[in-house]
C-alpha cells in the first residue's frame, strides 16, 4: 500500500523508531517529537513539541513509557491535543494504566478526537520485523480506519473490547510475561545451586515445551551474559506496579504477581535500563559462589 498520509510520533524510541522504519517503507510520511528533541537517523523530522507534531500529521501516534510521560505530551498548551483536530485519529501504543487511558478517551471525545488505545505485545525484533500484535480498545469504525497503520507494524491486531479494553489485555499479557520469567529465573537458580552443568540447563529448558518461545529467547541470551535491552527492566517493573494497582481497585488478589514484581524491583536497582531477563542473572549471581 501506498499513501501520502503523514504518521506524527509523539516519542521515537527503541519501539517508535522501528515502528516508524516500517510505515516509511510503505509510503507513510513521519515527523516526530522527543522530550530531547533528538532521535532518528535525520531521516524523520524533529518538531519542537507534541502539538507542532499533531499540527503536521494526519494520524498522531503516541509511545511514551509512563502515564507522566503521556500526561506530558497530550495536555497543556503544547501538548498534541491542542494541536489536533476533530475527527482526527489518535493511537496510544504506549502501555500505561487503564486509569491514564479512560482520562486520554475522555479528553479526547471532548474535542471530538478518535482516540484508539492500542499497546503492542511484542519487544524490538517483533517490531524490527512488523510482527507485533496490536491490542487495541474502540469501535470497530475506528479501528477500520486504524487498520492500514496497525497493518504495518503488526501481524495481528486483537480487537479487545470498546475502549480501555486494549490497555487492560496489556496488563494481563505483562503480568503473565513477567511472572513467567520469574519462575524461570529462580528455578535455574535451584538447578545451578544443586550442581545441575549451567550449559546443559540452560539449553535443556530450550527443548522443552513448557518454556514459551519468548522465554527461550530470554534464556539463550541469559546464557551468554547478554542482557542488551528489548524490554527494559525498568519498563517490565512499571507494568507490574499498573498490574498490581489495577488489580487491588478490582479486589483480584495477585500474590504470584506481588512476588515477581518484588523481584523486578530488585532487578531494576541494579539493571534498570538492561532487559528484564536480568533477573536471571541477578538469581544467578546470587547462587554464584555456592559450594
Amino acid at each position: 500500500m501506498t499513501t501520502q498520509q503523514t504518521i506524527g510520533f509523539i516519542g521515537f524510541g527503541a519501539m517508535a523508531s522501528r515502528m516508524g522504519d516500517n510505515l516509511k517503507k510503505a509510503g507513510y510520511a513521519l515527523v516526530a517529537y522527543t522530550p530531547s528533541g533528538k532521535g532518528g537517523d535525520g531521516s524523520t523530522p524533529f518538531l519542537p513539541s507534541p502539538a507542532d507534531v499533531a499540527k503536521k500529521a494526519d494520524i498522531v501516534l503516541v509511545c511514551v513509557p509512563d502515564d507522566e510521560a503521556l500526561a506530558a505530551a497530550m495536555y497543556g498548551e503544547n501538548g498534541a491535543l491542542a494541536g489536533m483536530h476533530a475527527n482526527q485519529l489518535l493511537l496510544n501504543t504506549s502501555s500505561v494504566s487503564p486509569e491514564a487511558t479512560d482520562a486520554l478517551q475522555k479528553a479526547g471525545q471532548d474535542k471530538e478526537i478518535c482516540v484508539i488505545d492500542s499497546p503492542v505485545s511484542g519487544s524490538t525484533p517483533e517490531a524490527e520485523a512488523a510482527a507485533l500484535v496490536i491490542l487495541a480498545g474502540g469501535d470497530d469504525a475506528l479501528l477500520a480506519r486504524a487498520k492500514p497503520v496497525f497493518d504495518c507494524i503488526g501481524k495481528t491486531t486483537i480487537h479487545a473490547g470498546p475502549s480501555g479494553s486494549g490497555a487492560r489485555l496489556k496488563l494481563v499479557i505483562n503480568g503473565i510475561m513477567g511472572a513467567g520469567l520469574a519462575a524461570v529465573a529462580e528455578t535455574i537458580a535451584y538447578g545451578l545451586a544443586a550442581g545441575l552443568d549451567r550449559s546443559m540447563l540452560f539449553d535443556a529448558l530450550g527443548e522443552v515445551a513448557v518454556i514459551s518461545p519468548h522465554h527461550k529467547r530470554k534464556i539463550r541470551a541469559a546464557k551468554e551474559g547478554d542482557f542488551t535491552p528489548q524490554f527494559p527492566t525498568r519498563l517490565m517493573q512499571k507494568d507490574m506496579r499498573l498490574l498490581l494497582d489495577a488489580a487491588a481497585r478490582q479486589a483480584v488478589p495477585m500474590p504470584t504477581m506481588a512476588a515477581t514484581t518484588q523481584q523486578l524491583s530488585l532487578t531494576r536497582r541494579a539493571a534498570a535500563n538492561e532487559d528484564y531477563s536480568a533477573l536471571i542473572g541477578v538469581m544467578e549471581h546470587i547462587v554464584a559462589n555456592d559450594a
